[in-house]
């Protein structure tokens, strides 16, 4: 059952190592005519018994499954994802497309270009730990600190793990095209996604795409999180 006044209902999906605290305040940020919820992966926070998902196959159709049993009323969905979530909504999307009586109404990404198809990137190997806290550091020198932390370690880098595995091996096999409109955001100092990057989401989408480039890092949507929310209200309503 959607909130009261509710139009659309905008899904959130976390970045690497990420959950869905990400976006708990979020509500806060959207017209009341938006409801926010958010995707918890398996294997952290209050998932942290639940085996992490070893293929983005495997993490797509568990969040579809388990979005289509949560969320039975017909209210118009809209996914965003960051990093890592940006190819988990992108094949989310694929597969609503299919659900008869499912209603998208926009993907929008961020700090990712589209997904690269096996003959332009063939699949590489899981990175080990070390070259996941240097990606990592690299990426967030502000919150990386906490994988030095000895007990938060242990907790923190089997998700960061998995996710950093499935990521390294993930390739479709070919580009499907939404036929919804795609939104794609960045920063304009984000290390893992250049700006002329993000038009890149233009090859997968019948409806168009529009790119919105934010001051920032690769977690630019931290300092710029109103903003953004804003932004993305402003093309759901």
């Amino acid at each position: 059952m959607s909130a009261p006044g509710a139009r659309v209902r905008l899904v959130c999906f976390p970045h690497a190592g990420g959950g869905a605290v990400s976006f708990h305040d979020w509500a806060t940020l959207t017209p009341p005519e938006i409801e926010v919820v958010s995707v918890q992966y398996p294997g952290r926070q209050d998932r942290l018994s639940d085996p992490c998902a070893t293929t983005m196959e495997e993490l797509a159709d568990a969040a579809t499954a388990a979005l289509l049993h949560e969320v039975t009323d017909d209210l118009p969905l809209a996914l965003f994802g960051h990093s890592m979530g940006s190819a988990v909504a992108y094949e989310v999307a694929r597969r609503l497309e299919d659900v008869p009586g499912r209603t998208l109404a926009r993907l929008i990404v961020s700090g990712r270009s589209r997904p690269r198809v096996p003959h332009e990137q063939p699949p590489c190997p899981a990175p080990t730990d070390r070259e996941i806290l240097d990606r990592v550091r690299v990426l967030d020198p502000d919150g990386a600190d906490v994988y030095d932390h000895p007990d938060l370690r242990p907790l923190i880098m089997p998700s960061l793990r998995a996710d950093f595995g499935l990521l390294a091996a993930y390739r479709p096999a070919h580009l499907h095209r939404l036929g919804i409109p795609v939104t794609a955001c960045g920063g304009d100092r984000d290390p893992a996604c250049a700006v002329e990057d993000l038009a890149s989401w233009s090859d997968v989408t019948t409806k168009g795409l529009d790119v919105r480039v934010f001051e920032g890092n690769h977690f630019y949507l931290n300092p710029w999180k109103r903003e953004l929310a804003g932004f993305i209200a402003s093309h759901l309503l």
